[in-house]
């Protein structure tokens, strides 16, 4: 801890956080959670529970007059067998709406994933610090966003002038589900995910149910999106269930027609944009499952390839193409009965220009300048002109 401040320990509770559904009282302090405990119970995937725990979207947000900020949290970093070791988590420092900086926590526990056997370890590691200072004096707004991609407890919040939490942010609230995209696999930064993006372009309050690996239509999910208080509400649907080939045609369409139904008995009226996948080249036509490609692992480069066959679609195999058509079908059948719903084709957000221009690095994600182009382009789709979540006042 730095000595040359004065400083003032503030415990770090569910009014200081935004993002978060619930906040787990751990041994060393808070773990943010982006389910809440009941939906956690009944889940036994191990993929799920990692992407929930991954406080993406989720923030510190307070109100002083502090110009040094330090803040003891204790991360698990995930590294792999094989591969050379990933950066470390990423946090933002947003003053009044402006980024003021960044930092990282070195220290953490520290998972140790073997993809070739299907095993993980876990080594327990040290809490470390994230410090702040020369922050402009006089009252101001703090953020803190917590690495999008790395499991993060709080241990405590310091500052050298009290804190108190900030003002409610006067914004409608935006809800929004998807996958590891929506989750922000390979942007920069917590603040660079594409939703991020799009939510301070469109001047909304986010609360980012991106759940890698793992926007499969899960009934807890649902009922998740449901009991969230939210004034927009977007479910991005598609990829995960081609790269787990987890279900037919035959069980898709009932599938999204009861996730939808779940969605619209807690929210009934609210602007509802169902969108499907971005475009990615190696599951447009050929169906899943996805699996890893190892061969350039040792240099860092982790590539999928997709593992079914595209006849394979004649007896209701699932790929990107087949999941537009069936969705645009849906959402417009619901249409007729709920103007508040719409449909928003992906390959808006990113398509075939975009692929040959900045082409996704491992074939299922896109990078930072990619995560930036998808974030600008809903900003525009959604919150202006025409768009479902244009403000009516």
């Amino acid at each position: 801890m730095d000595t040359e401040h004065d400083w003032i320990t503030t415990p770090v509770t569910a009014d200081l956080l935004r993002g978060a559904l619930d906040v787990e009282h751990t041994e060393h302090g808070v773990l943010p959670h982006r389910l809440p405990a009941r939906a956690r119970a009944q889940n036994t995937d191990g993929q799920l529970a990692m992407a929930e725990s991954q406080p993406s979207g989720v923030r510190l947000a307070f109100r002083t007059r502090a110009t040094a900020v330090e803040l003891d949290t204790l991360p698990t970093k995930r590294t792999y067998v094989g591969a050379p070791p990933r950066p470390h988590g990423v946090y933002d420092l947003i003053v009044d709406g402006r980024r003021a900086g960044q930092g990282s926590v070195a220290d953490g526990n520290v998972v140790t994933v073997d993809m070739m056997a299907g095993t993980a370890e876990q080594r327990p590691g040290r809490p470390g610090t994230l410090r702040f200072t020369g922050l402009p004096d006089g009252d101001k707004d703090v953020e803190i966003w917590l690495p999008h991609n790395e499991t993060t407890e709080l241990i405590a919040l310091r500052t050298d002038a009290p804190v108190e939490p900030a003002r409610g942010p006067g914004r409608r609230v935006w809800l929004h589900h998807g996958s590891s995209i929506s989750h922000g696999s390979d942007a920069a930064s917590p603040t660079g995910i594409w939703p991020a993006l799009a939510a301070t372009l469109g001047g909304v309050e986010l609360i980012n149910l991106g759940l890698a690996g793992s926007a499969l239509l899960d009934p807890f999910t649902a009922r998740t999106l449901r009991d969230t208080p939210a004034d927009l509400i977007s479910v991005k649907i598609g990829i995960n269930l081609v790269n787990l080939d987890l279900m037919r045609l035959r069980a898709f369409g009932p599938a999204v027609h009861g996730f939808l139904d779940t969605v619209r008995e807690g929210h009934p009226t609210t602007p509802l944009l169902v969108v499907s996948p971005i475009l990615c080249p190696i599951h447009e036509d050929t169906p899943g499952p996805c699996a890893p490609d190892f061969t350039g692992l040792a240099k860092g480069q982790l590539r999928f390839v997709a593992m079914g066959d595209p006849a394979e679609r004649a007896s209701g195999k699932l790929t990107l193409g087949v999941i537009r058509d069936e969705l645009s079908r849906i959402v417009k059948q619901r249409a007729a009965d709920d103007p508040n719903l719409h449909y928003l084709d992906g390959r808006e957000l990113y398509g075939e220009t975009d692929s040959a221009e900045l082409p996704l690095p491992d074939q299922l994600h896109p990078d930072a300048a990619t995560h930036r182009r998808i974030g600008e382009r809903f900003a525009r789709l959604a919150f202006t002109a025409d768009g479902p979540f244009v403000a009516t006042d």
